[in-house]
């Protein structure tokens, strides 16, 4: 009875009755909510594991035949491997520029400081058809269309803008007496960096880092414009796969991505857990 009244709401004293159930009609609705985004994911998962070759309720039969299929496709390893070819090293460069960026703004004060942040958070509200466009013919223009190299930097620019806020954020608490200290025991700038800022902000870091990784993996329309032959992602394959012929092998990469965006979230919030 202890361990569930721990889980239970706990009112003040002068909470009424309509206050009470107030609350509960909140929760309520939010719970319904969010079934609502979650069911058409949901149902998603069961189809990965149908024997039909149409995504069709109710399933006739249970299968492992789609993710065999995934796994022995030429096609889909292909599109795999260059997605885990993609998003790590988009992420890196974007962990590297957004962290160095928000250091350098979290130290300097200057007149045009609000401008700059909003040019370099950009690509976070600019509609990404227009980011495609852009660079697909800024790319063409100077004979990188259709390379890992362009499809890299543009997946870059766009998960660095995650990097530059969560770091910032972690660096409001930041106490930089420890940074003047280090200088003047005769650390170097670069030194005290990874000895003492680093340490200190590695949550956040990691946090954006996570958040470049899921943009660059999950992203489709620079992939359209950008990505050759050669060069195409998961996400990519699948947009192919609706548009010419829909079948349940499409369903087992989405489950399987799924349960990778899921884990990734977990592993985010148990970052926030461990900064908290």
């Amino acid at each position: 009875m202890t361990t569930l009244t721990r889980f239970l709401p706990q009112f003040p004293a002068y909470a009424t009755p309509l206050d009470k159930l107030g609350w509960y009609a909140l929760r309520a609705v939010c719970i319904g909510v969010l079934g609502f985004l979650l069911l058409p994911i949901l149902v998603i998962i069961p189809l990965s594991f149908s024997d039909s070759s149409f995504l069709v309720y109710p399933i006739p039969a249970w299968s492992l035949k789609w993710y065999h299929n995934l796994f022995s496709s030429a096609e889909w390893g292909r599109a795999a491997k260059n997605s885990f070819i993609v998003a790590p090293l988009a992420t890196l460069i974007a962990t590297v520029l957004g962290t160095m960026a928000a250091v350098g703004l979290a130290r300097t004060n200057f007149r045009f400081k609000g401008l700059l942040m909003s040019v370099l958070i950009a690509p976070m509200v600019v509609p990404i058809v227009v980011v495609g466009v852009g660079t697909y013919l800024f790319f063409a223009n100077i004979g990188l269309g259709d390379t890992y190299t362009a499809l890299i930097l543009v997946h870059a620019a766009l998960g660095a803008p995650f990097v530059l806020t969560t770091v910032l954020a972690t660096l409001q608490g930041f106490d930089h007496n420890l940074v003047r200290a280090s200088l003047s025991l005769g650390a170097s700038p670069l030194e005290t960096f990874f000895r003492i800022t680093l340490p200190v902000i590695a949550p956040g870091v990691i946090s954006g880092a996570l958040f470049a990784f899921a943009t660059s993996f999950d992203e489709v329309v620079v992939a359209l414009f950008l990505a050759g032959p050669e060069q195409m992602t998961l996400p990519r394959q699948m947009f192919n796969g609706i548009r010419e012929n829909i079948s349940p092998t499409i369903a087992a990469v989405a489950t399987l991505l799924i349960l990778f965006t899921t884990g990734l979230l977990l592993t985010l919030e148990w970052l926030r857990g461990r900064k908290r």
